[in-house]
């Protein structure tokens, strides 16, 4: 693994955390009170589901950056790896169905892809 690979797993590591702890943090976030709307949740997605979304990003980045030093888990790291890649997929093509742009998701699961091959080369 040359030092671009590792720059770009701690990078996705890094990104996916940031995400998660935010999805997290979100969770039980109450509208203003002036003015303010119904509270509708981000995306059209119950609060178990993002939760559940959130705690299975930070998990997967920790995974990422902590089996770095040891070989003997290294199958840990390459679930995450499939993990975040299916969960960026199926992210993409739930907001495809709901006519929504998918950008960022598209760009996550080409980093996440990044890292699954040089992780398998």
């Amino acid at each position: 693994m040359n030092s671009l690979d590792l720059f770009m797993e701690f990078f996705v590591a890094g990104v996916f955390l940031c995400v998660g702890v935010a999805k997290i943090l979100k969770f039980n976030r109450r509208p203003k009170a002036l003015g303010a709307q119904s509270a509708s949740l981000p995306l059209g997605l119950p609060k178990g589901s993002m939760l559940a979304v959130g705690i299975f990003e930070v998990v997967a980045a920790l995974a990422l950056v902590m089996c770095f030093g040891f070989h003997a888990q290294i199958m840990v790291a390459e679930l995450a790896v499939f993990g975040l890649a299916l969960l960026t997929l199926s992210a993409t093509f739930y907001h495809f169905r709901r006519r929504e742009t998918a950008v960022p998701n598209i760009i996550l699961f080409l980093l996440v892809m990044f890292v699954a091959i040089a992780r398998w080369m």
